[in-house]
């Protein structure tokens, strides 16, 4: 019996040596010894991914990788894309990865109120992305974070940001107050673009939405200083004060010389901005001027109006920024 036992257990074990032995030189294996990113090309076969993975010493035998795949993998098709292999990872665990389409994805954000010079800039500024794209238009793109992946090409991104704004426009749109100053969903783009320049505090949005619409209804021009500044920088920072001749600069932006809406938006206004102006405070506020704080005083009057201008101006001098 004891005899019958010692057979027994050098038969498993030589079983569990010729397993070993199976696996090893038969099957291969992975041979990963640090993180690894690795790049799927859509349509792939499952051969040409088994030999960049061999070729990239990831794995010990191509040919062999193909073998386990079959002998213990399932019929799911890999996935196209970049997957980051760990140390350790099983031949087994790589196909699943594979197939699963678990992929590596990178994010870019654009701001609230990033003009389209800008979001081109970060956008041509990601090295894993491929291919140029022009600058897309102003307006058209919806601030957010968006994932992208190693080798996309930027102009999907692109249209992916744009396919993002006139999904949220025609919701918002629907959704609009009666009896709103803008007719259309453009105009709507152009005012929220200017509230977008005009205020930093999410909390004055739909008020200095309903000022500007008051000054559209009763046909007084705009005066909204970001228009003036646009034409000249397509919305980069001035990074000085505005001039005299700028003020009075006759073009399709500037709303010191004109009445009505600029020709077109003035940055990409962000989803806050737009549902400001599809839905403004209603108030008789016809002017406004910055209070210290980073907001606003607003005023029905122009006398009132005139009252808060020296008192920003005199806060000013206090602290020394003007004479």
């Amino acid at each position: 019996m004891k005899r019958l036992g010692c057979v027994v257990g050098l038969v498993l074990a030589l079983s569990a040596a010729a397993a070993l032995f199976f696996s090893g030189a038969v099957l291969g294996e992975a041979t990963i010894d640090e993180e690894t990113p690795f790049v799927i090309p859509a349509g792939a076969s499952l051969s040409a991914v088994a030999q960049d993975l061999e070729s990239a010493g990831l794995i010990t035998s191509a040919d062999g990788f193909l073998l386990s795949a079959r002998l213990f993998g399932n019929a799911d098709p890999i996935q196209a894309g970049e997957f980051s292999l760990s140390p350790g990872m099983s031949q087994r665990e790589i196909l699943t990865a594979f197939q699963s389409g678990d992929v590596v994805r990178r994010f870019v954000t654009i701001p609230e109120g990033m003009p389209s010079v800008l979001v081109w800039e970060r956008v041509m500024a990601e090295e894993l992305l491929t291919g140029e794209v022009d600058i897309p238009p102003e307006g058209s793109i919806l601030p957010d974070t968006y994932a992208f992946e190693r080798g996309q090409k930027s102009s999907v991104l692109i249209e992916q940001m744009q396919a993002a704004m006139d999904l949220y426009l025609a919701e918002a749109w629907a959704k609009r107050s009666p009896g709103i100053a803008v007719d259309t969903i453009r105009e709507a783009l152009i005012l929220a673009s200017i509230v977008e320049k005009e205020t930093g505090t999410p909390g004055e949005r739909r008020a200095v939405a309903g000022l500007y619409s008051n000054r559209l209804r009763s046909g007084m021009m705009l005066q909204a200083d970001p228009t003036i500044i646009y034409p000249i920088t397509q919305g980069k920072p001035l990074g000085r004060r505005i001039r005299q001749s700028e003020i009075a600069q006759v073009n399709g932006y500037n709303t010191y010389t004109m009445l009505g809406l600029p020709e077109g938006p003035i940055t990409n206004p962000g989803r806050e901005s737009i549902a400001a102006v599809l839905n403004p405070e209603k108030h008789d506020y016809l002017f406004m001027v910055a209070d210290g704080t980073g907001g606003h005083e607003f005023n029905a009057t122009l006398e009132g109006h005139n009252a808060a201008v020296e008192r920003w101006f005199q806060l000013r001098r206090d602290r020394g920024e003007i004479e």
